[in-house]
């Protein structure tokens, strides 16, 4: 049995990294990251950060962000406290499912994260109060490169979970549509 269990979805590069719990009466240990192990079964990638962020209220959504090159970043996001609904969204000029969105339900319950490729935007809603995440990310932060989609252009179409209302930045408000978008990223 593999510490660390890879699972593809819809998206090909998109993946659902889920590690083992080893549990007794104590709780669980779980190897929640392994640098060799993710080089050979989900990407072939150098982490160089890893950042944190509080959501206060539920229905609060960031994203959907995405930077480009030299400081394109690919995150792995996991979430340590609350729950979210993970998105990503293949924004690569050619690819079969350019437009297309995935996500998951990320959970400290269970365990799971998104691994999310530089050539996507990146965003998620809160389903809990005071939810933290964590992610790495390959590149550092970068505000001259730093772009982004908008989380309800109804040309990407994705199903947000039903909330009284949402909490966004006024950056993410203003964000542009997927048609106002230059050819940022092109699928190889």
């Amino acid at each position: 049995m593999h510490a660390l269990n890879v699972e593809q979805l819809e998206i090909g590069d998109v993946k659902k990294v889920t590690p083992a719990r080893f549990g007794d009466a104590r709780a669980y240990f779980s190897e929640v990251f392994k640098d060799s192990w993710f080089r050979e079964n989900v990407a072939d990638v150098a982490f160089v950060q890893d950042n944190e962020s509080l959501s206060a209220q539920r229905g609060t959504v960031r994203g959907l962000h995405f930077q480009l090159a030299p400081f394109a970043q690919g995150k792995l996001v996991r979430c340590l406290r609350g729950a979210l609904l993970d998105v990503a969204v293949d924004i690569r000029h050619g690819s079969p499912t350019y437009g297309k969105w995935v996500s998951a339900e990320l959970s400290p319950e269970n365990g799971s994260q998104l691994w999310v490729p530089a050539g996507f935007a990146h965003g998620f809603v809160t389903l809990q109060p005071n939810t933290i995440i964590s992610y790495k990310v390959t590149a550092p932060y970068s505000a001259e490169h730093d772009h982004g989609v908008r989380w309800d252009d109804a040309d990407i179409g994705i199903v947000w979970p039903q909330m009284h209302g949402y909490v966004l930045s006024e950056k993410d408000y203003k964000q542009p549509l997927l048609s106002e978008l230059p050819p940022y990223f092109q699928y190889l």
